[in-house]
């Protein structure tokens, strides 16, 4: 037997007076008894009222700010729990090997021992990955509620960029963490190096939009041209942000339809905010008459559209002549609205025509038809009408009185 384990021979020399079998037997049960009793019962009370006393001298006041953070992300009872069930796992350990010495089994012993030798700097070596590997899973939410609470005191940083900035710092964290482990367990980092090289190469080379993406979803973290909840224009795309990841942009549109975007061809195409200012201004084209008075007409829709609920009363609405048209002359109507959203904007609209009408059937301002006017040059005598009804052409061959030649 190893000398490491003389122990063990020295303890099965004190059970050796039990030879037997009955006094054996009545010991194994004593001891398994005992191990019940004191994994069961004594440990888990002895440990509440450490807890109880621990919460009441330190995590009354008297613990750090830091310590107070790691609380009460991760409860204290977490820890007593992983403590209980190791104290249970150790008794139940020594009670297994207690009862093999009583049975005269130290071989058994012997053979595990020789298959998991460990000497102290292994043990040591394990304690501190584990310990880092904790301390890292700690480090990423106490990171996390850092990010979460800069972002509440910083005005210009959204649940966006809030979650960005928090996802690269953890696997910050946990590269660091690894490299820190590789280098702890003795594997050559400079080859590894040079393999994540030639990798890097060609993940860029098959994945090369995946990293335009990635890389415009960053530069769009920054830049901030729109937010989650805008009514924006990406190209020929309209709608409503509804979610940006780092990979691509999400709206909403009109249809209820879901448009996902590339965040490269979002960085790459012209971006229409429409609610960035908080309001918008609309036009609405009207035609009136050629005999009608621009000017007076202009008031008119100007009274109408101020009855209008949604309409901005500063700036006022502006109406003025903007073309001569075919038929009329063309009115242009601007207003304004607050808090823009595509339903605001189309029930907006709908109103002023409905008002704009309604003002000049009142005051007898007439929108004109589509209109042509017809002439004929002097030499071939102009444009005659010809007021005689005319007759429809005879299929039969027959002449206009029904005879027939």
């Amino acid at each position: 037997m190893p000398a490491n384990l003389s122990f063990v021979a020295q303890f099965g020399s004190v059970l050796g007076r039990l030879s037997s079998t009955e006094g054996r037997l009545l010991a194994s049960v004593g001891l398994a008894l005992a191990a019940i009793t004191l994994a069961a019962l004594v440990v888990p009370l002895l440990l509440r009222q450490g807890r109880r006393l621990v919460a009441r001298r330190y995590l009354g006041g008297t613990i750090d700010d830091f310590v107070g953070q790691v609380n009460d992300r991760f409860p204290v009872t977490t820890p007593v729990v992983l403590l209980l069930r190791s104290l249970q796992v150790g008794i139940s350990l020594v009670t297994g090997l207690t009862l093999l010495v009583i049975w005269d089994q130290q071989w058994l012993i012997a053979q595990a021992y020789a298959l998991v030798q460990f000497s102290l700097a292994d043990v040591l070596a394990w304690v501190f990955t584990g310990v880092l590997v904790v301390g890292a899973y700690v480090g990423m939410g106490l990171l996390e509620d850092a990010v979460a609470a800069f972002s509440r005191e910083a005005d210009r940083m959204t649940a966006h960029q809030e979650q960005i900035v928090t996802r690269v710092g953890q696997i910050g964290l946990l590269v660091v963490v690894a490299f820190v482990l590789l280098g702890f367990w003795g594997v050559d980092l400079g080859g590894l190096l040079v393999g994540a090289g030639f990798l890097g190469i060609v993940v860029g080379l098959a994945a090369r939009q995946t990293l335009g993406s990635l890389i415009a979803g960053f530069v769009l973290m920054f830049s901030r041209p729109f937010e989650i909840g805008d009514w924006v224009e990406v190209g020929d795309e309209e709608g409503v942000v509804t979610d940006i990841t780092i990979i691509n942009t999400r709206l909403e549109n009109f249809d209820g339809e879901f448009v996902v975007i590339p965040n490269d061809r979002v960085a790459d195409r012209a971006i229409t905010n429409r609610s960035q200012k908080g309001r918008l201004r609309l036009r609405v084209d009207v035609g009136i008459d050629y005999d009608a008075d621009p000017a007076a007409a202009a008031e008119v829709a100007t009274a109408a559209i101020e009855t209008v609920d949604h309409v901005e009363e500063t700036p006022k609405p502006h109406v003025f002549p903007r073309e001569f048209g075919d038929s009329a002359v063309v009115l242009e109507m601007r207003f304004w609205i607050e808090h823009p959203t595509p339903p605001k904007r189309w029930r907006t609209q709908a109103r002023v025509v409905e008002r704009v009408k309604a003002a000049f059937g009142r005051e007898g301002i007439g929108i004109p038809f589509p209109q042509r006017e017809l002439s004929g040059r002097a030499e071939t005598g102009g444009v005659r009408v010809d007021d005689e009804r005319s007759e429809p052409v005879r299929t039969d061959g027959a002449d206009r009185d029904g005879t027939h030649n």
